[in-house]
């Protein structure tokens, strides 16, 4: 049988079992149902700029105001999403995440005192 402690001590915790815990899974299915989406609508909005920006490019270099064009404002509309996502998960994991990490890690460490 495999050994999954850490170091030589009796009480070394058992880090595949934790990582195979039921809290643990819902932790990472919870942070997933929420990056997996995000990340694929990121990657479509991004194609769809390259794409457009590659052969649509009587379209994104109408002007919209000024020297301001159509490709001008996605390009900046890249940036602005990217920011928008990384607040949103920063709020996510301190809300939904953060909370359930900390039991996780409290509770290893309890065990690995009792130890």
């Amino acid at each position: 049988m495999t050994d999954h402690t850490t170091g030589d001590s009796a009480g070394a915790i058992d880090y595949v079992a934790v990582e195979e815990s039921p809290r643990f899974r819902t932790l990472k299915r919870t942070q997933r149902s929420f990056i997996f989406p995000l990340a694929a609508f990121f990657l479509v909005w991004y194609f769809v700029y390259v794409l457009l920006a590659a052969f649509a490019t009587d379209f994104m270099s109408q002007r919209v105001w000024g020297d301001i064009t159509v490709g001008l404002l996605f390009g900046l509309g890249q940036f602005v999403t990217t920011f928008a996502i990384t607040m949103g998960y920063v709020a996510f994991a301190n809300r939904r995440l953060d909370p359930i990490a900390s039991e996780i890690r409290e509770e290893l460490e309890k065990a690995q005192e009792g130890a």
